[in-house]
């Protein structure tokens, strides 16, 4: 059985390549986190006391006066009565909020009136959502935070002022328990904990942090799948809803849409870094210049990004290379299903709204096809997708299959915390085989989900021996490049990969031939 530090760097191996590029990029456009302020919320919580399961979480909160819960702007994851109080809008709004909440004034309205996009620019949405939660659940909702919030110098002041309002609500409400949304940096023993203390001496207050960095890689080297929470100390809690990958992307696409002014993120550089990541991860030199152990100039082949506005222009092409109305209705339920895409007709992304675990895959699919020189796009190349008769629709559905588990794993590599699918009970080749036959000529309306669950299992099989050291990178690296387009390969490489898996080698995937 792995240790736990191999645990924690296995885990952690492909999020550290991608977090580095990605914490590069938001250091030169925001210089803030060198600030005394940020630097007390990174030192503070280093470690933790124990693992929590949800209904400890729970159980812990419904004690508490005050829950204080500490948010990552960038990322959009009991009988009491409940007051909701929030940093997004200023106290001095409050009677705004308040016409709002009489229904006197519509979301429109409201978002215009509290400078909702000049002041603070994040997605509407998900704080929309919390609203209209707050209004159907809550007692009452309030903003909580003043001016000036660009001063980092002043911060102090905020919290003394947020740390007022919370007492003055108390004493409105006495009988309710305060339940804060505020900056995760705010959350540092010696901020606003502090100043809510002063001014509530006897109530009993819960911080609840999201996400911390070095309690998440802490938590990496933990025997469970995916932990759920830790506790600090007593009277604060960690839960873990997010990756560091996922938070610092989404803070980087907020970074470039405001230095560019413009309502939609450019998605590629998201893209071509967990791209980027995964190759690094599997060992890849992006500009070998020979396909055998290496995909031939990995670089040349990256991908277009298509998102929002650019939709229609990716449809033209799409018509252009002759992409039937049935693959484009399927693209159409994926991007809506997942946000994102990659097509590997016209190898291209399209992004309208990013969700980590689904671009990882798509990131991963893209590698998948890449080493093998894009056998699918739609440039005169022949290629398994063309092809009708028995033999090349058995090749293809073993070839869907691979090319599932290796998306699979690749998620996984790059968002660990994608949960394992229901049933990811290793198949035997036979069932493998019976599936196949079945799929191409009794059943071929089930050829595309069967090879899905199929590869879902195998894949999260392949992810378990990685952790465990059973499966060396090399063997991945040669998965990866497997030419599963060639007659008979695909059926003969999902054979071995399943007994290499079921008969735990520590071999792995080591005999399978590009």
């Amino acid at each position: 059985m792995a240790s736990t530090a191999n645990l924690r760097s296995r885990r952690s191996a492909g999020q550290l390549h991608a977090l580095a590029e990605v914490e590069r990029e938001i250091r030169t456009q925001d210089s803030h986190g060198r600030r005394k302020y940020l630097r007390e919320f990174n030192q503070a919580f280093r470690s933790y006391e124990s693992v929590l399961t949800a209904q400890e979480v729970q159980s812990s909160i419904r004690l508490a006066d005050i829950v204080l819960i500490g948010d990552y702007h960038a990322l959009a994851a009991s009988h009491r009565p409940v007051i909701l109080g929030v940093e997004t809008i200023f106290a001095r709004d409050q009677h705004i909020l308040d016409e709002w909440w009489r229904r006197e004034i519509d979301e429109a309205e409201l978002r215009q009136r509290i400078r909702f996009d000049l002041d603070w620019g994040y997605d509407w949405g998900p704080f929309y959502d919390l609203l209209v939660s707050g209004r159907d659940n809550a007692e009452a909702v309030y903003g909580l935070d003043c001016m000036p919030r660009e001063n980092l110098r002043k911060i102090g002041a905020r919290d003394r002022h947020a740390a007022m309002k919370i007492a003055e609500i108390r004493q409105r409400h006495p009988n309710a328990a305060v339940c804060v949304l505020f900056g995760e940096s705010h959350m540092a023993p010696g901020h606003l904990p502090k100043a809510i203390r002063q001014q509530n001496p006897e109530a009993k207050i819960v911080t609840v942090l999201q996400n911390v960095d070095s309690l998440y890689w802490k938590a990496a080297g933990e025997r469970a799948d995916k932990v759920e929470a830790v506790r600090v100390k007593d009277d604060v809690l960690c839960i873990f809803n997010a990756t560091p990958l996922e938070k610092y992307e989404s803070y980087r696409l907020f970074l470039d849409q405001w230095s560019r002014c413009d309502d939609n993120p450019d998605f590629a550089p998201t893209i071509y870094n967990l791209i980027d990541s995964l190759a690094n991860f599997l060992e890849m030199n992006r500009y070998s210049p020979h396909n055998g152990t290496q995909p031939r100039f990995l670089v040349d082949l990256l991908p277009e990004v298509y998102g929002g506005s650019s939709g229609e222009m990716l449809g033209r092409l799409l018509l252009r290379k002759g992409v039937s109305a049935a693959d484009l209705q399927k693209l159409i339920v994926r991007m809506e299903e997942c946000g994102s895409a990659y097509l590997p007709q016209v190898n291209a992304f399209y992004v309208r709204e990013f969700q980590m675990m689904h671009a990882a895959e798509d990131a991963t699919r893209f590698l998948h096809h890449a080493c093998q020189g894009l056998p699918h796009r739609l440039n005169g190349i022949p290629g398994v997708s063309g092809s009708a008769n028995e033999s090349r629709s058995a090749d293809r559905f073993f070839a869907l299959v691979i090319e599932h588990a290796v998306a699979y794993f690749g998620s996984r590599v790059l968002y660990p915390s994608r949960p394992a699918p229901v049933s990811d009970e290793l198949p035997t080749r036979a069932a493998v085989e019976k599936a196949a036959k079945l799929a191409v000529r009794d059943e071929p309306e089930t050829f595309e989900p069967v090879a899905l669950d199929l590869g879902r299992c195998i894949g999260s099989q392949m992810y378990d021996a990685y952790l465990a050291g059973k499966v060396p990178l090399s063997g991945l690296r040669r998965l990866f490049l497997a030419h599963l387009h060639e007659p008979g390969l695909a059926r003969k490489v999902c054979g071995t990969v399943i007994s290499k898996l079921r008969a735990g080698s520590s071999a792995g995937a080591k005999a399978i031939h590009g």
